[in-house]
């Protein structure tokens, strides 16, 4: 099967759904989707300054949880267009949570000042938000596909052209003027996440395979308060950072409060602050867990705000109401990813990136809590701005796949990425995962691994959600940023260092 298009959007999360609603109105437009990724299990919000908020404020805090390291230019765009992004989305039917004046209701999380995050169904505002786009794109008459994409196509002059896409037991062949990965993060490249199985790096190994760079990819993010199961790999469920910012603390196993006195803000600083807390708490202890005690907080608040999280508890016998909650860090959100510029091109022709595996600069070395609903908005309409004003013209000359290859052992990739490369790291640990990975061959799951290995590898500092026991300071000789390409054998290295801010 093949035939074309003018844009083909990989992914249906709330970056790729917004390209697509961006260009259906100039560009026949493809989506192709594996699954609906991140955004409907997003529990927390969307942040904005919206109303009588200040953007400079929001960029601040934007700032400081990314440990100084963000892209001041593109953190300006995304506090300054994401009020209209988020006005937009409600005109499109998105229903918000409301004070009874009929404000909208917004709540604190982790890193914030002050309340500015917007939140539907109480903690289910990923659903929301996902629904709401989706209705909006059915009324454009978008065509979608289900299938996983496993390869591009490249012309001989160096553009891309297509995709290859799996559906069932066919392979499609999708011609298209321009492609652009909304694939998501690289959760399942570890062995407990947050994200669902259809997240695993695809965008990442396609973009590599294609020759393009990532940057940042040592900066990986683990949500302090993933609920404990008992599982120990596959996609826990999430105990929204709300929950904190509604007034819950955490505690050790002996019941002291783990936070006090090691931030000013306490519970709620910066999620890569609080994840080491917990992580070093947990070594400490030699348990596999903490308690999140939000027995201060109202049973009709609990009920109100947090019915998905209450649920969550209910199945693994834990009353919200009256008892604590039993959580642990897990792999959560890639800070870094595919190397672009403002409006999603990468260093490839014809190929963009936008969301999660895009490096936009705007999460620096840690993400702001609530930041990612909102880079998918704003990110999502400047891709679809760009490629609605200047759409590479058709390609004619020859062209030639790029196709993935199958992982050998990706439960070994990802206990290997899991070991060495999650909240603490060593040089010896990041030494031995390279050897370990070596006859794993070159799959899209190690190929992602290598790929977080080689860059934590490279920076020899600690900033954000990188933290290398061995080089536990920040270390000003290191403001750059570490690209990743690929070697003439297939194998992430990095080849050069960008001074801060040069992307």
């Amino acid at each position: 099967m093949t035939y074309a298009v003018d844009v083909v959007v990989i992914g249906a999360g709330v970056a790729g759904l917004s390209t697509a609603l961006g260009l259906a109105a100039t560009r026949e437009v493809l989506v192709l989707s594996a699954g609906d990724g991140s955004t409907p299990s997003a529990q927390g919000g969307v942040a904005a300054a919206y109303g009588e908020d200040d953007p400079l404020d929001h960029a601040r805090d934007t700032d400081v949880a990314g440990a100084g390291f963000c892209d001041p230019r593109n953190v300006r765009a995304l506090v300054e267009e994401g009020p209209q992004r988020l006005a937009e989305l409600i005109a499109q039917g998105a229903r918000f949570d409301r004070n009874d004046d009929g404000s909208l209701s917004r709540t604190l999380e982790g890193g914030h000042g002050h309340p500015r995050i917007v939140h539907a169904g109480g903690d289910a505002t990923g659903a929301e938000v996902h629904r709401a786009l989706r209705s909006a794109l059915e009324l454009t008459g978008v065509q979608t596909m289900d299938g996983r994409t496993i390869g591009l196509i490249k012309s001989d002059s160096g553009r891309i052209v297509g995709v290859l896409v799996e559906t069932g037991t066919e392979i499609a062949r999708i011609h298209a003027r321009a492609v652009v990965l909304a694939t998501g993060g690289i959760g399942n490249a570890y062995l407990a996440s947050t994200n669902p199985p259809t997240v695993r790096g695809d965008g990442i190994a396609l973009a590599l395979r294609a020759g393009a760079s990532l940057v940042d990819m040592e900066f990986v993010q683990f949500h302090p308060t993933a609920l404990f199961t008992g599982e120990t790999s596959g996609q826990l469920p999430l105990v929204t950072e709300a929950v904190r910012g509604e007034g819950a603390v955490l505690r050790d196993v002996h019941g002291r409060r783990i936070m006090a006195g090691r931030h000013p803000r306490a519970d709620l600083a910066p999620r890569d602050v609080v994840a080491r807390e917990v992580e070093a708490t947990m070594r400490r202890d030699g348990s596999d867990h903490v308690w999140l005690d939000a027995t201060s907080i109202a049973p009709d608040v609990l009920r109100h705000r947090f019915p998905t999280v209450l649920a969550s508890c209910a199945r693994i016998g834990v009353d919200l109401l009256s008892e604590q909650i039993p959580v642990a860090p897990a792999e959560h959100f890639l800070c870094g990813g595919i190397r672009t510029d403002r409006d999603g091109a990468t260093d490839v022709p014809g190929l963009y990136a936008v969301g999660e595996v895009a490096a936009t600069g705007v999460h620096g070395a840690n993400r702001l809590a609530s930041n990612s609903l909102l880079e998918g908005l704003v990110f999502g309409r400047r891709v679809a701005t760009a490629l609605t004003l200047d759409l590479p013209a058709t390609v004619h000359d020859r062209s030639h796949e790029l196709a993935l290859n199958h992982d050998r052992e990706p439960e070994r990739i990802r206990a290997i990425l899991t070991k060495y490369a999650g909240i603490r790291r060593d040089g010896a640990g990041l030494n031995a995962a390279a050897d370990e990975l070596e006859p794993l061959g070159n799959g899209p799951l190690a190929t992602v691994a290598r790929s977080v290995i080689a860059a934590a590898t490279t920076r020899q500092d600690s900033r954000g959600c990188h933290w290398r026991s061995d080089y536990p300071r920040t270390d000003e000789r290191w403001n750059e940023h570490v690209v990743v390409r690929l070697d003439e054998e297939g194998r992430p290295t990095t080849r050069q260092l960008l001074r801060s801010g040069a992307r």
